[in-house]
């Protein structure tokens, strides 16, 4: 059972299983139509669906709700069954290297209480460096039932709002440090931050190479951006609720489980002109910079 990431070589020697359910959500924010089916359509692992961003793993946007709205429980269930994922299944997602878009399936199915979903740790970059075979067959799931386990918790909008005068969250920001900065805003209207919030950007939690760093490494890091703070008051956003999920993902791997997802992030806080945006330095160091 993978629960968290799983290796190329591991991955490789369970090809054949059954019970395996493999996903490409490769994507690119700046050519999200087409981009990631056609990568798709290249070349991808052997047995591999594919799952769009934002037809597959989002909910329709209204102008108000992000640009990457989660879906109801409901509806990310009966997605789930249609691409062939039941309590039997170990479920893998990769996409192009570093996680950060397969972290948002992996983020999704522990949110309705599947466990056994893993990241592919380095993703295709690197099954590609390895030389391991490809194909280029599209793969149809058979459809099956997955049942809702539970729904974790989640923090919106109000609740977000709510927290800025009694300090309650501490709301960590997963965008590179221009854009939290505010110098820089290349997908939303409004550059900036949400008051209070600290930054650590999710190219962080990887090394050069795009896998993940050693988990000593992401723990020391994590507690220094915590400050002595619970973990449990952790509230991770970004752009859009995407890459704040491989800031949870690094979080569990450095043994502080269970923080939690604001999924509007910063386009759904924007969309309402009331909301007060921060432009300051960020708390966390400048690293390599992540898009979403």
């Amino acid at each position: 059972m993978h629960t968290m990431l799983i290796s190329t070589e591991e991955l490789a020697e369970r090809l054949a299983d059954p019970t395996l359910a493999l996903f490409d959500v490769r994507h690119d924010l700046m050519q999200p139509e087409r981009w990631g089916v056609d990568e798709y359509k290249k070349a991808h692992i052997s047995g591999a669906a594919f799952l769009h961003l934002d037809n597959d793993l989002s909910a329709p946007t209204t102008g108000t709700n992000g640009r990457h709205p989660l879906p109801t429980p409901e509806a990310a269930a009966a997605l789930f069954s249609r691409v062939g994922i039941d309590g039997t299944k170990q479920v893998v997602a990769y996409d192009q290297s570093t996680g950060v878009f397969a972290a948002r399936l992996w983020w999704m199915l522990r949110w309705l209480g599947h466990e056994n979903v893993a990241v592919l740790d380095g993703g295709f970059a690197k099954w590609m460096r390895e030389g391991r075979a490809v194909s280029s067959d599209v793969d149809t799931p058979r459809a099956t039932t997955f049942a809702v386990k539970r729904v974790a918790p989640t923090v919106n909008s109000v609740g977000v709002e709510a927290s800025l005068s009694r300090h309650t969250l501490l709301l960590v920001d997963a965008r590179a440090p221009e854009r939290f900065r505010g110098d820089v805003e290349p997908m939303d209207p409004v550059a900036g931050h949400i008051p209070g919030a600290v930054n650590h950007p999710a190219s962080m939690n990887v090394t050069p190479e795009g896998v993940f760093k050693p988990v000593a490494t992401l723990r020391a890091e994590y507690k220094a951006l915590l400050g002595g703070r619970p973990h449990s008051d952790v509230v991770h956003h970004c752009g859009s609720g995407v890459t704040a999920c491989h800031n949870i993902l690094a979080m569990e791997l450095a043994g502080m489980p269970g923080t939690r997802l604001y999924p509007g992030s910063w386009s759904e806080w924007i969309a309402n002109p009331a909301r007060p945006v921060a432009k300051a330095a960020p708390s966390a160091h400048p690293r390599r910079s992540s898009v979403e």
